[in-house]
This record gives C-alpha cells, sequence and structure tokens, in this order.
C-alpha cells in the first residue's frame, strides 16, 4: 500500500467491497490516493481570453437583454477544464460586466465577496452600502459580503469590468444567501469618496471598530496604485519571479483586502524575465498595461492590454514583458493563508 498505488483486489475483497456499499461505506484503501495526493491535482487549465473578443460578445449581448432584466448582464470566463461549473479555477470565479449609458444593474446583495477591475470605459458608478464611487480603468473596487450594491452608467460610452468572487468557495461549505432590493437603486446616504478619505490616508477614526473582514475602502484608485509602483521602481529592487508585486490591503489590519480573496499589482520592466514560480494558489491575471507573453507549464501564451489569463495551483509560470507591463492578478491565497494551506515554491532562486 502507498499514498499513489491501490492494493490488489481480490475475488473475497470484491465482494465485501459490494456489500458494505449498500449501506453507503467505501473502503479508505480503495480511494486514499485519489483523494489524499502527493501535488495538488485538479482539473483546472491554463487559459487566455482575448479582451477584443469578449467586448465584442458583450456588446452583442447587450442588445439582446437588458442589465436589468439579466440581473447583471455577464459573461463567465468559464476555465476549460472546469466546463459547466460556472468557475474559472476551483475556488473561483471570473465573469466580465457590461453596463450600457444609461442602464442601471439592481441593488442586490449575497454571502458572496467580489472585486471589480475596471478594462473599459470611465465614469460609471457603483454604490456599496450607501455610498457610489466612480470607476474609472484599472480601479480595484469591492463588494464585501452581504453589502447592498448597485452598478449605473449615466455616461455615453459602456461600461466593462472583470467580475472576481468566491462562489465556489461560498457554495462549497453551504453557506449562499441573496436578497434582492426593494427599489432599482439604494438610497445614497455617505458621501462619494468618504471611505478613502476617512480610512485610506493612513488613518482611522479615534476608537473605530469594524465586524466586516473585509476593507472599509471600496475603491482602490488606479492612480494612486500606479503612482506607487512608479515611486518604488526607483529603487530598482526587482523580485526575481514577480518584479515589484504588491498587495491590496485592508488598512484594519495590514491583511488582505477581501477575506477569501487576495489582490496584487505588479509592475514588470521592458525586457524583463521572471524566474519560474509556482505556489497552491491558482491565480486570474489581467493585463493593465503593456505587451508580452507567460509561460505556465509547457504552454506560453502572448498577452497585450486587457487580456486575462489564468495559471492553475501548483504550475510553474515565467512572466516575459516586451514594454513595461502592469498586471493586476487574484486568488485565493487570503483563505489558504488563513486555513494553513498556502505553499509557494521559487523555484532555485
Amino acid at each position: 500500500m502507498s499514498l499513489t498505488e491501490k492494493p490488489a483486489i481480490t475475488p473475497e475483497r470484491l465482494a465485501f467491497y459490494e456489500k458494505i456499499d449498500k449501506e453507503a461505506f467505501t473502503p479508505l484503501w480503495e480511494v486514499m490516493s485519489s483523494i489524499i495526493t502527493p501535488e495538488p491535482k485538479s482539473d483546472c487549465q491554463p487559459h487566455l481570453w482575448r479582451f477584443a473578443n469578449a467586448k465584442a460578445h458583450l456588446l452583442e449581448a447587450g442588445g439582446l437583454i437588458s442589465a436589468k432584466a439579466a440581473e447583471r448582464r455577464v459573461l463567465i470566463l468559464e476555465n476549460p477544464g472546469l466546463r459547466g461549473t460556472s468557475k474559472i479555477t476551483t475556488s473561483l470565479y471570473a465573469g466580465l460586466q457590461l453596463v450600457m449609458p444609461g442602464e442601471v444593474a439592481p441593488a442586490h446583495r449575497h454571502s458572496q465577496t467580489a472585486l471589480r477591475f475596471v478594462l473599459d470605459g470611465s465614469g460609471a458608478h457603483t454604490a456599496v452600502n450607501g455610498e457610489r464611487t466612480e470607476m474609472r480603468y484599472g480601479d480595484f473596487v469591492i463588494t464585501p459580503p452581504n453589502a447592498w450594491h448597485d452598478h449605473g452608467n449615466e455616461t455615453r460610452e459602456s461600461m466593462i469590468w472583470l467580475d472576481g468572487l468566491d462562489i465556489p468557495l461560498v457554495s462549497f461549505f453551504d453557506a449562499s444567501f441573496a436578497e434582492g432590493f426593494d427599489a432599482e437603486a439604494q438610497p445614497l446616504t455617505r458621501e462619494t469618496g468618504d471611505s478613502l478619505a476617512r480610512y485610506g490616508a493612513n488613518m482611522l477614526p479615534v476608537d473605530f471598530e469594524t465586524k466586516s473582514a473585509a476593507s472599509p475602502i471600496f475603491n482602490y484608485p488606479y492612480e494612486r496604485s500606479r503612482a506607487a509602483l512608479e515611486k518604488m521602481k526607483e529603487q530598482a529592487d526587482w523580485d526575481p519571479c514577480h518584479g515589484l508585486k504588491m498587495r491590496y490591503v485592508n488598512p484594519n489590519d495590514g491583511g488582505y483586502a477581501m477575506p477569501t480573496m487576495a489582490t496584487f499589482l505588479q509592475l514588470l520592466p521592458k525586457a524583463f524575465q521572471t524566474a519560474a514560480y509556482r505556489a497552491t494558489d491558482a491565480t486570474v491575471f489581467t493585463v493593465v498595461e503593456g505587451t508580452g507573453r507567460s509561460t505556465i507549464g509547457d504552454k506560453t501564451y502572448e498577452w497585450g492590454p486587457k487580456d486575462i489569463f489564468v495559471a492553475p495551483s501548483w504550475r510553474w509560470i515565467r512572466h516575459e514583458a516586451d514594454e513595461e507591463t502592469v498586471i493586476f492578478s487574484y486568488s485565493d491565497r487570503a483563505a489558504q493563508e488563513k486555513l494553513g494551506l498556502f505553499r509557494q515554491d521559487r523555484g532555485n532562486n
């Protein structure tokens, strides 16, 4: 017996298995090698989605169904190895959402945590728990679990953003709840920008306490984040596996901005080639600026601005930038670290 091989099946054992099967028993030694694996094993596959193709499909969908009728007009980015499951990795969901001029995506709330990363258009808004924020290219926006939220577009151009949610994780725990609001949009009770000013200026209100595990900041503007990367690159302190990679944080405790998903923004200088890296958190990447390629396992994917790609758990990945490049990414690392499961391998670096 080993962790990779099953014991031989004898007629006596087979008869025993058939007998106990009628009472819903299964012998562990027959399944151990498939449920406790020496390394991560899943059907998740590396894949890349071209934004230009996605945008064309979304605009076509815009002529077929309204945001109100759809509740959320989204095309799911479904992993080729996980078709039919609405997953981009075994634990995460991803989709591209379109809100046309004059539309409102109705207010609702749910157990799942959501992130928005703006990819096309500027000036539409999202409202979270009574506060509205304008959305611009590269902004990272949070919808905490069970927070009322709606989206609207009062501009003259369509808006598209990447939705990332922990739907598979919540479903795994059988903990999903959802509720619609009694109006199309929630009432606004806070001034625009209040959360960023109150919690995002290296200060917190005196005696501040929160019961939420998510950051009280719900819009991390790209303009701020990009300026920080620009300043830090002057130090030329490049990590061989990541270039310059920063994580978005919750100002309450310095932890990840969301309880289940970790989000990152990284800069690769022109002609930079990362060393091989792998980790247990399957990761979704979207290119904000620049062109280049990523090799995931034995496959290489050429990418440009707004393209989206996914790297499965424990698969070697290398990035190569043709020009200065900025990449946003998210994974379930926040949850894995809390559970003591996260592991990374920096190769021979």
